[in-house]
């Protein structure tokens, strides 16, 4: 199954759960995509996305409400995904996924 589409997502974080919208552009080669993670705090558009089978590893970079990178990785299980994102000295967050549709 194909790991394009849109996620209705949600990130544990420190500041308590924040959700967002995860959408996954698969590249043309099919090992790489694009996309955006939008929320509460803003759009962060996928930066070198790379798809290894059910497995997507990305960064964003985060504005709000301080500049940070962000490595992110998620796995999709059908229409669920789930992963972590990694904010630096803040740790790693549980994200989990189900997408729309």
């Amino acid at each position: 199954m194909s790991v394009a589409g849109t996620y209705d997502t949600v990130v544990k974080s420190p500041m308590g759960d924040q959700k967002g919208t995860f959408t996954v552009v698969p590249g043309d080669d099919g090992n790489t995509f694009t996309g955006s993670m939008a929320g509460g705090m803003g759009s962060m558009d996928i930066e070198n996305g790379t798809i290894d089978g059910d497995k997507l590893t990305w960064k964003m970079n985060m504005t709000v409400p301080m500049p940070m990178t962000l490595d992110c990785e998620a796995t999709v299980n059908g229409d669920q995904l789930t992963g972590a994102v990694n904010a630096g000295a803040f740790g790693s967050m549980p994200l989990t996924g189900q997408r729309q549709g």
